[in-house]
């Protein structure tokens, strides 16, 4: 049974303090009852702060371990304060934005807080798009001088695929891809239409392979007529439109490179999800996953951004975004 704060009084009347935030994630994490994580034992005993001993192998499980809440600081209730406010803003929320409303002075913490939480926006086991399912390439930013047609020397390729709801769009799916090729685009359709489903392209050579792969393929040779592209692939391009303005709008753009693939899933869950009425019910979804992964720690984030330390080089500051 899915249960979810109904609205902010519910939420702050329901998870008050480390307790009940506590044994709310217990089901979650076990919702049939007590798994030892090391000899799989469901017979066990609760001991205090949330911690359970095997009686099997004795070993003592923390509710919070191999989750997103695996060895914080910070009190439960303010992580659960900091995920509503996430899930509540329709257009997302920025690190900054997110320090004020709590009133956390670091404003490392909390951006670290939004990168756990973006890699729990994408759950493994999702269902892949069906249907009749368009799917094309863009490049983020603006038009790069002396580069042509999809090539580019410092743009993000991005591949967007996007389900035919009437005239309306399903659900999608992007991912930040090396280049146009066919090695690029074809797995990134393997991965998230199901075989069988009837994939729209434009005549890119990158997309022909697909019906040997098991999609009925319609091509549709655009000649660089951008006016014919919208018209011809419009659900791809309307996202690909909204994606900017969100980067722009909420992010102001200042996103490294290194982790644009997390905020695309961020943009994806948020999207997927913008007819649901209920924020509670966002909030139970993406609970669910962040007691189902780990996260990362803050030096391996931040790492990927400044690269290893080289022996008589000062690593050089580069602000987290």
């Amino acid at each position: 049974m899915e249960d979810y704060p109904l609205d902010l009084a519910d939420l702050e009347a329901r998870f008050g303090d480390e307790a009940a935030c506590l044994d709310y994630l217990e089901k979650l994490k076990w919702p049939n009852g007590f798994i030892c994580s090391r000899c799989g034992s469901t017979q066990g005993w609760p001991l205090a702060a949330g911690r359970y001993e095997c009686a099997a192998c004795k070993r003592q499980s923390s509710v919070t371990a191999g989750t997103l809440f695996h060895r914080t600081r910070t009190p439960l209730p303010i992580w659960f304060r900091a995920i509503w406010w996430v899930v509540c803003q329709k257009n997302g929320v920025s690190a900054l934005g997110l320090k004020r409303v709590l009133g956390i002075g670091s404003y490392e913490t909390v951006w670290m807080w939004m990168h756990k939480l973006r890699r729990a926006m994408v759950n493994p086991e999702r269902e892949q798009l069906t249907g009749e399912v368009e799917v094309d390439e863009t490049i983020l930013g603006k038009a790069e001088e002396g580069v042509s047609g999809r090539q580019t020397n410092k743009k993000p390729v991005i591949v967007i695929a996007a389900e035919c709801r009437g005239q309306g769009i399903g659900r999608i799916r992007m991912k930040r891809i090396p280049d146009a090729s066919a090695d690029s685009l074809l797995p990134f359709i393997t991965e998230n239409v199901t075989s069988g489903t009837q994939v729209r392209t434009d005549g890119w050579k990158g997309y022909c392979g697909l019906e040997g792969l098991g999609y009925p393929h319609e091509r549709i040779p655009l000649r660089g007529d951008r006016k014919k592209a919208f018209s011809a692939l419009p659900r791809v391009h309307r996202v690909a439109g909204l994606l900017q303005r969100w980067l722009l709008g909420t992010h102001h753009g200042a996103i490294s490179p290194e982790h644009l693939g997390y905020y695309l899933d961020e943009f994806t869950f948020r999207f997927n999800r913008r007819t649901s009425r209920s924020r509670g019910k966002l909030f139970f979804r993406l609970m669910q996953n962040a007691v189902a992964m780990q996260g990362p720690d803050y030096q391996s984030v931040v790492k990927r951004i400044r690269g290893p330390k080289r022996a008589g080089k000062q690593p050089q500051h580069v602000a987290p975004a």
